[in-house]
């Protein structure tokens, strides 16, 4: 049962990984969450492979400054504002249901919020590093 568990967080953290990557190409679609679901589950099935994620030059700060801070990065913000925005002009012009316009505008307005509310990451040290790889 073991080894199934362990193969059952690697096939999530590689999927994870997979889609991360792939939201770096693909507009809309988000990298930072995948990578966290992927350092997560890599923990608990590959710690090598959590290691190696957030050695990465492309997505290990991200995941650092949010493992070792909860704080995201002001360019991240920044995208993560301008995403939300085009989505509740989206579902603005497409929806028909008020109710329902009404609703997941006020969540992503929330949502953004949030995000904009987390602290800003401090300079990346070997303490945050070591803090996050616990």
């Amino acid at each position: 049962m073991h080894s199934l568990r362990r193969a059952f967080y690697i096939a999530i953290a590689w999927v994870s990984f997979a889609l991360g990557v792939i939201g770096v190409f693909v507009p809309l679609m988000p990298t930072t969450c995948f990578m966290l679901l992927a350092v997560w589950a890599a923990s608990r099935g590959s710690p090598r492979f959590a290691r190696w994620i957030r050695e990465h030059p492309r997505f290990g700060p991200t995941v650092v400054a949010w493992e070792g801070e909860r704080a995201i990065p002001r360019h991240a913000k920044w995208l993560a504002g301008v995403m939300l925005a085009f989505s509740v002009v989206v579902l603005l012009l497409t929806l028909s249901l008020v109710w329902l316009k009404l609703l997941l505008v006020t969540g992503l307005s929330l949502l953004g919020l949030w995000i904009a509310t987390r602290p800003e990451p401090a300079r990346l040290t070997s303490e945050t590093v070591r803090l996050a790889r616990r």
